[in-house]
């Protein structure tokens, strides 16, 4: 696997962006962007047949949920997409290869259940198969498997198939892609283009929704290819209950907040608010979470036989104006003073505007504290306003007893600390610490172009720059940054970006002594077991580490760990989800080693190597450089 760092030239395709300003790049520090944003295209709010229905679906059970969508208000509150999940087709396709469908489930095909969506102002989505054969035949749930169920081969056919039948969204499964071996960037961008070459012909739009489940970081390549993709197993499977467990595992498998910007959206997957197995309260916090994360709203509970509280908690519409809010991004984790304590913030629209999530994991209640410092907001008073209930108060900081395993959603409407604008090239984009920070990008386009963004030597992200009739306007995205001199490229630059840090986020690189690069996480994975290496420096996610409690925390929720508690030389030294173990913990000491607490041994570039994918593993201590650490 290639690391989340590269080298190489990323071209910014922008074609009718602004010039850069001639001169060299200037540092202007402001309150505030001053040109008016332009709002991101909002995650998708719906519902879903899987999580209810497994593949027992046919028109009427679609048309009854679309009609309970309608009567219970969730279409007034937001929600429009009916997504007609996997069972809906059986494999069968005429002699021309187009799918044929079962006329007695599905009187008058699957043109006329669409068109009784849009009949009642709502959207239509479908879903496909990147392989061959699609989960119906891998693993067949209420119907016999079904063999040829996928798409492979009839990219164009189908997607332009789903167009002409009048659908707005697909989603495209990976059994198939996953039991034949299919690279997922490369499938699901062919997927893209046939939709792409669909449009041109019928003049319509079909929202992607890449589902691989994460197998291969689609948070790196996903923005641009698909409107949303997955970043995790399925939340339920059939006949199980739904866990908050899973739920806060599914959250922590979503963030990416790099990658989440101008529409494009990482998702945790359908909610299970309502289904069975979750409180009310347990069903606010899974709200809370996907809020906070601008996720899709999809859910996935019969609609019609929902309670009043279930429908409630899904239509409650300032929770879903945190979702929705124009923005765009993707919140963050800003503090876990305790372990199992976290504070989570998400910047909104408007000045000083944040709504946080303090989300106590434990077994216990706790005091948990909000400050505005993490936040990116001075110390002033701000108001704050509990989301569920309703109450207000004003507080210089915030804290608040949260029972366990439960959380509290507030907004925050504070001041902005000063932000940095910078016109030109953007090479001396500076940060005081490694972490994350928003920039707000000033731009004019005739017409809607998508551009690719790189910061250092990270991976790139495609970003979606709308037209703006002529006159300047932002987007925002959330941008990873090493302590000191930053470059972010654009060829063909806007006219300016405006860079607020979020000093929450803030950790360091760990830096060899002899190699000069950085402690690694490949291709920007939070799999369990990848061994860690070193890779040039860049100040991305995957090479940010956060010292906590004597651990080191990359990517949100990622420890670096002994691999099986080993006290061997050779020893890997991997990341693994944080669990407060010794062989998670590490002592940064004075003469530049990191000792492990389990065995003692000390964090070692393995056989002296200096260059790019070096191991990391422990080894007995001793004098070499390849066992001398910098945090900076």
């Amino acid at each position: 696997m290639r690391s989340m760092f590269r080298r190489g030239v990323v071209v910014l395709l922008l074609a009718a962006v602004s010039t850069p300003i001639a001169g060299p790049a200037d540092a202007v520090p402001e309150a505030a962007s001053k040109v008016a944003d332009v709002a991101a295209p909002a995650p998708p709010m719906g519902w879903a047949s899987w999580n209810s229905f497994a593949a027992k679906i046919d028109y009427t059970t679609i048309r009854a949920q679309a009609d309970a969508l309608v009567s219970s208000g969730m279409k007034a509150a937001g929600y429009s997409y009916v997504n007609i999940d996997e069972g809906w087709w059986q494999g069968t396709r005429d002699a021309q290869g187009n799918i044929v469908v079962d006329e007695t489930e599905w009187p008058g095909g699957m043109k006329a259940i669409a068109d009784y969506l849009h009949s009642k102002g709502l959207k239509a989505g479908i879903y496909t198969d990147a392989g061959k054969d699609g989960c119906g035949y891998y693993y067949p749930t209420g119907r016999p498997a079904a063999p040829g169920s996928g798409s492979e081969g009839h990219y164009d056919q189908d997607m332009l198939q789903f167009q002409r039948w009048g659908f707005d969204y697909v989603k495209v499964d990976w059994c198939g892609g996953d039991a034949e071996g299919l690279d997922p960037a490369t499938t699901y961008r062919a997927i893209s283009d046939a939709i792409t070459r669909a449009t041109a012909q019928t003049g319509r739009t079909l929202k992607l929704s890449i589902c691989d489940w994460g197998r291969k970081n689609p948070w790196n390549w996903g923005p641009g290819a698909g409107a949303l993709w997955r970043t995790s197993n399925d939340i339920i499977l059939y006949g199980q209950n739904a866990t908050l467990g899973q739920v806060l595992t599914n959250f922590d498998q979503a963030q990416h907040p790099v990658s989440q910007h101008t529409g494009y959206v990482n998702d945790p997957d359908m909610l299970t608010v309502g289904m069975p197995g979750l409180t009310d309260a347990q069903a606010r916090t899974e709200m809370s979470l996907w809020a906070v994360s601008g996720a899709p709203l999809l859910a996935g509970n019969n609609l019609a036989t929902m309670s009043a509280a279930t429908r409630s908690i899904l239509t409650d519409r300032d929770v879903i104006a945190v979702d929705q809010d124009p923005r765009g991004l993707q919140g963050v984790k800003i503090s876990e003073d305790s372990a199992g304590l976290q504070v989570y913030g998400k910047v909104l629209s408007g000045s000083g505007r944040r709504a946080v999530v303090l989300l106590n994991r434990t077994s216990a209640p706790a005091a948990m504290t909000v400050r505005w410092a993490d936040l990116g907001l001075t110390s002033d008073r701000a108001r704050v306003r509990d989301v569920w209930t309703g109450e207000t108060s004003r507080s210089a900081d915030y804290t608040v007893t949260v029972p366990a395993g439960d959380s509290v959603l507030i907004t925050v409407d504070g001041t902005e600390t000063a932000s940095t604008t910078y016109h030109g090239d953007f090479t001396g984009v500076t940060a005081e610490a490694t972490g994350l920070a928003v920039a707000d990008v000033t731009y004019t386009a005739a017409t809607a172009q998508t551009a690719t963004l790189k910061v250092n030597d990270q991976q790139p992200t495609v970003v979606a720059f709308p037209a703006t009739g002529g006159r300047p306007r932002t987007v925002s995205v959330i941008v990873s940054l090493a302590k000191g001199t930053n470059t972010v490229s654009f060829t063909n630059a806007p006219s300016a970006i405006t860079v607020s840090p979020l000093p929450g986020t803030a950790g360091a690189e760990v830096v060899g002594a002899q190699s000069g690069r950085c402690l690694d996480v490949d291709d920007n994975g939070i799999t369990n077991g990848i061994q860690a290496q070193l890779w040039d420096c860049a100040g991305g996610p995957n090479q940010t580490w956060v010292s906590s409690r004597g651990q080191l925390v990359v990517n949100g929720g990622k420890c670096l760990d002994a691999y099986d508690s080993g006290t061997t030389n050779g020893t890997a030294v991997v990341v693994w989800d944080c669990h407060g173990g010794a062989n998670q913990r590490w002592n940064i000491n004075s003469d530049g080693t990191i000792t492990n607490a389990v065995s003692g041994l000390c964090l070692d570039a393995y056989d002296n190597g200096t260059g790019n994918r070096t191991k990391i593993v422990l080894w007995t201590c001793g004098s070499g450089a390849n066992q001398r650490w910098s945090l900076r």
